[in-house]
């Protein structure tokens, strides 16, 4: 069955614009409540909402607070939290789910509702089916002696800043690192860099300073030149940048390097194979470089992609039964850890590979030898099938072709905006960017 509302992470959009606005999400959440609410169990039904530092996130997280109250749940107010954090808190207080508010790396005119089980995993489709067909119901509500309870969670921080530190071994310091931290002016803003001071490392923040309409706005994993040029500043060791909701992580090495998503799962890997003896395979995407294929393959891991989106990776981890998975965008799941992207414990699983081996981040990097890689996003006025549309596919061919067999071209419409990404990649860079924007002209002339 397809789905109204819900795209690849949760209900996004344009705040104001059909379905984020405070109406829908009112009802969002009375649908939730009815869907999640055990109508036979003796305790109490309970929800926790966090979100990221938007200014529509309080008007958002009243909506939901009042229609999940409406349908007799109890709601636990998170405020200001990393979704990661979300996924965890939902498990320890034995939660029915989990609310985010939050648009991740868009900016802060957008906004978005994702949703963890109880389990602290991605919601499976057949609830998110089940949410849309009550949102199709007349809204309801329960008798005054059954209305929710709304209570505010104000140990939050503390808790996730532990299990944080609870996922490297509590040998690891960092005494004597100077680490820069850029918090996106996101949700990560008042909990990250405590993560890295307690474990002893000297902290330089920057994007820690939201105010409502700063998120992601040129800092934070998505624009990392301002990191770059925190780490040379400072003379730092390394620096890591988060998104805005902190599921998502960018380094940096000492040189001011970019050190992405694909080598950074490398860079576990190796680890794991190391410490372990073994590393039973790594689940990338569609998208990850093929030089990070080709490396782990030298060390004899496995590697398959799935489609973009952290639900495509975990279901291909799960059926596996891999720990180790994650997107070049710096989208990382360590399952034998935690149950979601996380960026913070990603940065910490960096670190923990740093002070095992005893390299620098720039050394560990090593072995990885990037395809280059052009991405143009094309806007899409029109939502039409380019898999049907003959002069594209031609144009596949004729790149396909020019690259040979060392290469290759994808295209991929976003789940989060209303674009095309055109992706072409090859051993020449010149030609790379070359063909992409031949192939970007003639996709943007489809779907006009």
């Amino acid at each position: 069955m397809s789905r109204k509302y819900f795209g690849t992470d949760g209900i996004r959009g344009r705040v104001g614009t059909g379905p984020i606005t405070p109406e829908f999400v009112l009802k969002l959440g009375w649908a939730v409540g009815k869907v999640f609410a055990k109508e036979d169990s003796k305790e109490r039904n309970l929800v926790i909402i966090g979100k990221d530092t938007r200014i529509s996130g309080y008007m958002f997280e009243s909506a939901l607070q009042a229609g999940l109250i409406a349908a007799g749940v109890d709601v636990g107010l998170l405020g200001p939290m990393p979704t990661p954090a979300i996924a965890y808190l939902t498990r320890t207080f034995h939660a029915q789910a989990g609310i985010v508010i939050s648009a991740s790396h868009n900016p802060y005119d957008d906004n978005g509702i994702k949703f963890f089980s109880g389990e602290g995993t991605k919601l499976p489709d057949e609830v998110e089916i089940e949410i849309e067909a009550q949102l199709e119901q007349s809204m309801t509500t329960v008798e005054s002696s059954q209305l929710g309870k709304a209570t505010r969670i104000d140990d939050a921080g503390g808790r996730y800043i532990e299990f944080c530190k609870s996922t490297v071994p509590s040998t690891i310091s960092l005494k004597g690192l100077k680490i820069v931290v850029d918090c996106a002016n996101g949700a990560t803003y008042h909990v990250a860099p405590s993560v890295f001071r307690e474990l002893g490392a000297d902290v330089v923040t920057l994007g820690a300073s939201p105010d409502g309409l700063n998120i992601n706005l040129d800092c934070g994993s998505t624009s990392p030149k301002a990191l770059r040029s925190g780490v040379i500043e400072n003379e730092a060791d390394l620096g890591f940048a988060f998104d805005g909701d902190g599921d998502r992580l960018i380094a940096v090495d000492h040189t001011g390097s970019e050190i992405d998503g694909d080598e950074m799962l490398y860079i576990i890997a190796k680890h794991q194979l190391k410490m372990r003896g073994r590393c039973d395979g790594v689940v990338g995407t569609l998208m990850s470089n093929l030089g990070f294929e080709l490396a782990l393959a030298n060390l004899d891991i496995p590697f398959v992609r799935a489609k973009v989106g952290d639900r495509y990776v975990m279901a291909a981890m799960q059926e596996r039964g891999w720990t180790l998975g994650g997107e070049s965008s710096g989208h990382i799941v360590c399952s034998d850890v935690t149950t979601t992207g996380d960026g913070i414990i990603s940065a910490l699983q960096i670190l923990y590979a740093s002070s095992a081996s005893g390299l620098s981040l720039a050394q560990l990097r090593q072995g990885v030898e990037k395809f280059p890689q052009s991405m143009i996003n094309v806007k899409m006025k029109r939502r039409v099938s380019l898999d049907d549309n003959q002069t594209v596919q031609d144009k596949i061919t004729e790149v396909e072709s020019t690259l040979k067999e060392k290469g290759r071209v994808l295209l991929r419409p976003s789940g989060t905006e209303p674009v095309v990404r055109v992706m072409v990649e090859g051993e020449d860079k010149a030609l790379v960017e070359q063909l992409a924007k031949e192939l970007a002209a003639v996709v943007e002339q489809a779907l006009a």
